[in-house]
């Protein structure tokens, strides 16, 4: 049977539920009958009085049908997220710990299928659901809705109820508190066109005069034009700082009430004549050394043109080509017919602007050929690791040649339609690249693309810049006006999801923004190029501190995520200049390349936590981007010499490269991203310069389905979890360390198990590294019977031996390690080597990522340790005989029992 839900005090329960497009209730109390009707069928529970600024987890059970077919669906249904103020008022949050931004929902989350759940649960057809997520400060109340996605039959949701846990950390939302002085934020505005700008306050207290905008437009030689614009008030001395020598002169405001507390607002803005910037800045009414009010503005706000200049309305339902879409345009602006051919740029104009993402592809070092000529002149593209693929004489742009193969296909068609490659041809055959790059322009107007991954945020940036490039060429001339075309209408895409942080904080909102800025700077006679270049500047402002943040929490433990964007942030570099957020930029990455320099093993390789790029070079990567040379300048290792440690923010690392050839150990404690790894504690140990405890690996640009579901649970990772409840969003906290005769402990609290659970793991390293030994202690609140499984996946070229209950022996290239489970509190409850285990997704077990694409056995070994109330074991691990009984002196001492168990 399935473990019960752990009653805890309190326990939040719905107080309302509604139902739509079929759903309704249940056949027993408290439960909510939810039909095949994707997206429409839902029930909306809503839930009071949370607790703010605290992790809290929906808990439920999922109960199937026996004819559903849906069960492989990692999508199976969706978890809606609407946080509310306390008087009911929907927050337009940007980011929520735990959950992923939707267009459906503010948040969701997913809820995978039948087949995708646990051992056992095929039996019952019934599975526990378990959420978890962070509450913003500014939320009171909830309305969760539970939707139909990929189910074939009817499911039911029973006992939903949300169960508070531990505080979160500081910072774990950006808070944008207003003061009395604005902090302006400058917007390029195009001649004659307003400007939109959309946005929320939240006040602690309704107000009718929570917040004013205020507003400064200036001419083209950056000077003030004096108020009063259109549809502001002009308040003399608004805005002067006290005892300030300057004469006060007038101040634009719009005024911001907050009536009900989340208010929406939308500010219509009219430029006065000859304006040609804006600076807007959002600011309290009251003055400096006034009781200021709690007023904040929640999300970034969003900006754009009025909506006769949106792509959807410039487009409209015609197909319109690219020279035609310029003609437009051109019109739309009340220009003479033909005026459109002055925007078009020369080839020095756009070889003037940096490409920053094919700068970024350089640095990465991609050692793949892409594109080669056969001797017949044919063309050869070899693209997203997949093999040689001929491309046709005339091309239709749809073209899929490894659909059998979804793993491979969809990166390859990512990598086909970002056009780069067409970069790299232009270089041998100009005249070629032309051609090809006008053939897809016409296969694909807007609105009707060849193939709809061509929209994909993964391929419209990158090919962006691909028609600037192509302008460049000398040959260009003829193809100019299509190139040019495409370029703006490009632009336009892009500026609508820079302005609206359409990806929120992520990679690709930053990738959207560099091609944009290099689209402004290639385009300088565009109208729109001034506005785009203000847009641009203002996401990489905000949005590389957030992914790069100063404290070192970042918001995913991907090492290689880190790499990619450092990477970006340094091919930036020529197109910021000193100009801001340059100098911002330039700081952020080169500290965190810094960090990342020093955690490469001493093998060259980064540690392989969340997501993982496989094949890559880290080291001679990470040199790229220093400049070439050594990747880092370590002192020689002495004889005896103490392992090297370094304690991060979210993680942990040891090396030692004397005596028997190198170790090192590194572990994460980084907060598990929306649907990202289930990785917080894992672990990664090699020893005699031979890597033994490995991690499971994987990345979302080549693995799908059962594989990426797997990859992603707790089932891959060196972690410990409770039998029966899956890890939930979370992260760890380093407690402290503890000397020891030899050897130092270091102390990890975690709150990925939920409420009701507390957990310590704790890693024990000699200072030599000639082994280690990894601990774990769970306490349940409520007391009972409790049963936690340990995890350590061995590389796939270990020989494994069971030598009985309590030990293992694996051996690889003559060299050998010895691995002992053990219990302090409770009993050891077996162990268990798994290799290329599993039926069905949720049961995958004992593999590794290979291959692009595959899973790959691997030995992995579980050991369990059961008891009541409180649990606690582990796993030692030495080279040899000398090494483990030194380490078990260790465990053995009072001052480490201590420390454990009284951590």
């Amino acid at each position: 049977m399935l473990p019960a839900l752990l009653p805890s005090a309190p326990v939040f329960l719905p107080v309302q539920a509604r139902y739509a497009g079929g759903a309704g209730p249940g056949a027993r109390e408290g439960e909510h009958a939810i039909t095949a009707n994707n997206r429409w069928s839902r029930v909306q529970l809503t839930f009071r009085h949370l607790p703010a600024g605290a992790w809290c987890c929906l808990e439920a059970r999922l109960a199937w049908a026996a004819e559903e077919e849906g069960g492989q669906a990692l999508d199976f249904a969706l978890a809606g997220f609407d946080f509310l103020a306390a008087d009911g008022s929907s927050l337009d949050l940007d980011a929520v710990p735990g959950l992923a931004r939707t267009l459906l929902d503010p948040h969701s989350a997913w809820i995978a299928g039948p087949a995708c759940q646990p051992a056992g649960t095929e039996l019952v057809r019934m599975a526990p659901v378990r959420l978890a997520f962070g509450v913003p400060p500014q939320a009171r109340g909830l309305a969760l809705t539970l939707r139909s996605w990929r189910n074939t039959e009817g499911f039911t949701i029973a006992e939903p109820r949300l169960r508070p846990g531990a505080p979160l950390r500081e910072g774990a939302f950006r808070r944008r508190r207003l003061g009395p002085q604005p902090e302006p934020q400058r917007h390029g505005l195009v001649p004659g066109l307003g400007l939109v700008v959309r946005g929320q306050i939240h006040a602690a207290r309704p107000d009718e005069h929570a917040a004013r905008v205020s507003l400064v437009y200036r001419d083209r030689d950056g000077a003030e034009i004096p108020p009063p614009y259109p549809g502001t008030v002009a308040v003399p001395g608004l805005g002067a700082r006290p005892g300030s020598e300057e004469q006060p002169g007038l101040g634009a405001a719009i005024n911001l009430p907050a009536q009900p507390q989340a208010r929406r607002f939308t500010l219509d803005l009219e430029p006065p004549p000859g304006a040609v910037s804006l600076d807007l800045g959002f600011c309290t009414w009251e003055e400096e050394g006034e009781r200021l009010p709690a007023v904040e503005v929640v999300g970034p706000p969003e900006v754009a043109l009025e909506d006769r200049f949106r792509l959807e309305s410039l487009c409209g339902d015609d197909l319109l080509d690219a020279p035609g879409f310029l003609a437009r345009l051109s019109a739309r602006l009340g220009r003479d017919p033909g005026a459109e051919a002055a925007w078009i740029p020369g080839p020095g104009e756009a070889g003037s602007a940096a490409l920053p993402l094919a700068r970024a592809r350089s640095l990465r070092g991609e050692a793949e050929r892409l594109v080669g000529v056969r001797p017949d002149g044919g063309l050869t593209l070899r693209l997203a690791g997949c093999p040689d693929w001929p491309l046709p004489e005339n091309p239709a742009f749809d073209e899929d040649p490894f659909r059998a193969a979804p793993a491979r296909a969809i990166p390859w068609r990512l990598a086909y339609h970002s056009l780069a490659w067409l970069l790299a041809l232009a270089e041998a055959a100009p005249a070629r690249a032309l051609a090809l790059a006008q053939a897809w322009s016409r296969a694909n107007p807007w609105g009707q693309p060849a193939d709809p991954l061509s929209l994909h945020p993964a391929a419209l940036p990158a090919r962006a810049e691909v028609w600037i490039g192509l302008l460049a060429l000398p040959g260009a001339g003829a193809a100019a006006p299509l190139l040019t075309g495409e370029a703006v209408r490009h632009g336009f895409a892009l500026a609508e999801i820079v302005g609206q942080n359409t990806f929120g904080q992520s990679l690709h909102q930053l990738q959207a923004a560099a091609a944009l800025l290099a689209l402004a700077r290639a385009l300088p006679r565009l109208p729109f190029s001034g506005h785009w270049d203000g847009l641009a500047r203002e996401s990489l402002r905000a949005g590389v501190p957030a992914l790069l943040p100063e404290d070192g929490r970042f918001p995913d433990s991907s090492l290689h995520r880190r790499l990619d964007l450092v990477t970006l942030g340094r091919a930036l570099r020529d197109t910021l200049g000193e100009a801001a957020p340059g100098p911002l930029v330039a700081a952020r990455t080169d500290a965190v390349l810094s960090d990342l320099a020093g955690l490469l093993d001493p093998g060259g390789r980064l540690p392989p936590f969340g997501e993982v790029f496989a094949g890559t070079d880290d080291a001679g990567w990470i040199a790229r981007l220093r400049g070439g040379g050594l990747v880092a300048q370590r002192p020689a290792a002495q004889p005896g010499a103490t392992a090297s440690s370094t304690l991060r923010p979210d993680g942990l690392s040891a090396r030692h490269e004397a005596g028997r050839g190198w170790a090192h150990f590194a572990c994460t404690f980084a907060e598990t991203s929306p649907q990202g790894h289930a990785d917080c504690t894992s672990y990664v140990y090699a020893a005699g310069a031979t890597r033994w405890i490995v991690e499971a690996g994987g990345s979302e640009q080549v693995e799908t389905g059962g594989a990426r579901h797997y990859l992603l649970s707790s089932r891959a990772h060196n972690v410990a979890a409770i039998e029966g409840r899956e890890p939930v969003a979370g992260g760890g906290v380093h407690r402290g360390s503890l000397a020891l005769p030899g050897a130092t402990a270091h102390a990890i609290e975690t709150t990925v198990h939920g409420p009701g659970c507390r957990h310590l793991r704790v890693f024990v390293l000699p200072h030599d590294l000639s082994g280690l030994a990894v601990i774990d202690r769970f306490t349940q609140d409520e007391g009972g019977l409790l049963t936690f499984r340990g995890l350590a996946h061995l590389a796939p070229e270990t020989l494994v031996a069971v030598e009985g209950p309590r030990r293992v022996q694996a051996r690889q290239g003559g060299r050998r390690l010895g691995l002992v489970p053990f219990a302090i509190a409770g009993r050891a409850a077996g162990l268990e080597a798994v290799i290329g285990h599993g039926d069905r997704p949720g049961t995958l077990q004992g593999f590794v990522a290979g291959r692009p694409g595959s899973l790959e056995p691997a030995c992995t070994l579980r050991y369990a340790v059961s008891g009541r109330g409180t649990v606690c074991g582990g796993l030692l691990m030495a080279v040899d005989g000398p090494a483990e009984d030194s380490l078990a002196r260790v465990l053995a001492r009072e001052e480490l029992g201590r420390f454990v168990m009284g951590g």
